[in-house]
């Protein structure tokens, strides 16, 4: 699917989705496309960024270069990496920015690390932040990343993928405290996440509030291939949108969204999002009055990171063995839970903590009775050990 007389109803969807997405986080105006998931959502962003910062990088590719630097957090998607090294920018040439204890990028870091960037020589040009890292669920204080890039005239990103739906959220009754990306020069948003679309549905979606966005894809990865492309056709050509991406046939990703999405409505959508976030409170509330249950911190979105501390280790917190043997725990009771067959939740040491399960509930068919049964689950199959 690339040009309009292929798929024309395909065409105009796509267009229709992309600018409701666009509209949620707060823009009137700019570009878009889906992508194969989050991860090439955020490689696009570095790809156009280069492009817009680097014209001439198209043709002569590296060598119209000085050595780039980009910028995340040390809690961001690991895309950000694969990303630079696919696009030959390197993994060197990536700088983790410090965060707060509770995950969140420190925007005097950043700072800090692009002014030291700029001293040894390299060029700054691309700030990814997160809403709603893959572990902790933090949100980076995106007004302040946003004033740090405007200073020094940064492409700024904010990867949405993990996530948020945060334009959603925002209209339901009880909003959850969901920063928007509206300063944001481009944004990747996942709603197979945690709209629960079915896989893949990813969308990479641009700002355009100089006029300099608009036609920025088409100019980055077209190649305008006159078996396909011809600009003399009977209809509006610009409706011929394979040409934005690197890809040239495309699943029609953006029918899963626009199926639901006419199926449910706007405010069903935001149901979804309050489910998993009342979901997420409900278990939060579990683990604290249970007896062996540890929060790991106190959940900020709908990532909940505990331990679960068998008996054998209760009361012992002080001795030299304590965590080392708690951060056993947790693979044995997930390698049992996966030989029973009874369920699967993932774990990870994060820094100086050491394993723990993290449970994400999106699944708007979850029930109190399934959050019950998870932690019950976890008692039978942990309380030997």
């Amino acid at each position: 699917r690339y040009t309009y007389e292929v798929a024309p109803v395909f065409v105009l969807m796509e267009e229709e989705v992309l600018a409701k997405l666009r509209e949620l986080v707060g823009w009137s105006s700019g570009d878009g496309t889906f992508a194969p998931g989050g991860s090439m959502s955020n490689m696009y962003a570095i790809n156009v960024a280069r492009f817009r910062h680097f014209p001439a990088s198209r043709q002569e590719g590296n060598w119209a270069l000085p050595r780039l630097v980009l910028f995340a957090s040390r809690e961001s998607h690991y895309s950000i990496q694969k990303g630079a090294a696919f696009l030959g920018i390197g993994t060197a040439n990536v700088r983790l920015v410090a965060t707060d204890d509770r995950g969140k990028m420190i925007p005097e870091e950043l700072e800090k690390e692009i002014e030291r960037a700029r001293a040894e020589g390299t060029e700054p040009f691309f700030v990814c932040a997160t809403s709603g890292t893959t572990v902790l669920g933090a949100f980076d204080p995106l007004g302040s990343i946003a004033d740090v890039c405007q200073r020094h005239g940064l492409w700024f990103h904010v990867d949405d993928s993990p996530h948020t739906e945060g334009g959603l959220a925002a209209g339901s009754p009880s909003p959850p405290k969901i920063p928007l990306c509206g300063r944001a020069d481009s944004v990747a948003w996942n709603p197979h996440k945690m709209l629960a679309v079915g896989l893949q549905c990813s969308a990479f979606l641009l700002r355009d509030s100089s006029g300099l966005v608009q036609g920025l894809l088409q100019r980055c990865h077209g190649a305008g291939a006159t078996y396909l492309f011809q600009p003399d056709k009977f209809y509006d050509v610009t409706y011929d949108t394979g040409d934005k991406t690197p890809q040239c046939g495309r699943r029609v990703d953006c029918l899963k969204l626009w199926l639901l999405w006419k199926a449910v409505g706007t405010q069903g959508l935001a149901r979804r999002v309050q489910r998993a976030f009342a979901a997420t409170r409900y278990l939060t509330e579990e683990v604290k009055r249970r007896d062996g249950f540890q929060l790991v911190l106190e959940p900020e979105f709908v990532n909940l990171c505990f331990w679960f501390v068998p008996p054998s280790l209760r009361g012992r917190e002080g001795s030299p063995d304590y965590w080392p043997s708690l951060g056993k725990v947790a693979p044995a009771i997930k390698e049992r839970m996966m030989k029973k067959g009874s369920m699967m939740v993932g774990y990870q040491p994060l820094g100086t903590k050491v394993n723990f399960f993290r449970q994400v509930v999106t699944n708007p068919a979850v029930t109190k009775a399934d959050l019950d049964f998870f932690l019950d689950e976890i008692e039978r199959l942990g309380g030997d050990l």
